[in-house]
């Protein structure tokens, strides 16, 4: 899995011009899957969201999680950050999962990080969605499970 995350003071998605999942403080994260995540990249990509220490603490340094600063996640499936330019000038996303299967992981994957017990909210899977955020800082992390970057 792979994702785009941003530290934020607000975030929302909207479809179709309606508000279909907002937070205040937290993360929004950007997510997608790869062809070959299992249960244990949706484990390894919910844990690092919700242990990511990018919020100050009273020193100012960045040492506290969503979790500590009592923030929410907005998770947004997006096939997208697995579009690789390495050659010519159009995206290839073939190491992207296919839509079938990205559906079913993407549920899976906001109920595990439901577990871990931070406030999630989310767009709608496949829709042309709208993606408002406020990003805080600006602060914007990759992660990829894999760990090809």
């Amino acid at each position: 899995m792979r994702a785009v995350v941003q530290r934020v003071t607000s975030a929302q998605v909207e479809v179709e011009g309606s508000v279909i999942g907002a937070i205040g403080r937290g993360l929004c994260a950007f997510v997608g899957a790869g062809r070959d995540d299992d249960e244990r990249d949706l484990d390894a990509m919910a844990e690092k969201l919700v242990h990511l220490r990018v919020f100050e603490d009273d020193d100012g340094k960045m040492s506290r999680s969503v979790l500590e600063v009592s923030g929410g996640i907005l998770a947004v499936s997006q096939f997208t950050v697995f579009g690789d330019m390495r050659r010519g000038r159009r995206p290839s996303f073939e190491s992207a999962m296919p839509p079938s299967q990205a559906r079913d992981v993407f549920a899976r994957f906001l109920e595990v990080l439901r577990s871990k017990g931070v406030p999630v909210e989310t767009g709608r899977f496949a829709a042309d969605m709208r993606v408002l955020v406020d990003n805080d800082g600006p602060i914007t992390i990759l992660i990829d499970t894999k760990k090809t970057f």
